[in-house]
């Protein structure tokens, strides 16, 4: 169940770095990693942090069926 944690940890750390790329790239006007528009950033990050809101979830959900 500790799996949980660990992936909700690296995909909200991910989440927040793709945040700031998408900053960056709006401030720079640059093509950062090979993304045309900005948006698109904060699309994967959305996916991800929903990604770790459902870990901490299930990890909830695994402790309270465990008592």
């Amino acid at each position: 169940m500790k799996l949980f944690i660990i992936v909700a940890w690296i995909s909200g750390i991910l989440a927040v770095v793709l945040m700031i790329l998408g900053i960056v790239s709006l401030i720079l006007g640059n093509n950062l990693l090979g993304v045309r528009h900005e948006a698109n950033f904060y699309v994967m990050a959305s996916s991800l942090l929903l990604l770790a809101i459902l870990c901490v979830l299930a990890q909830q959900g695994c402790n309270q069926q465990k008592s």
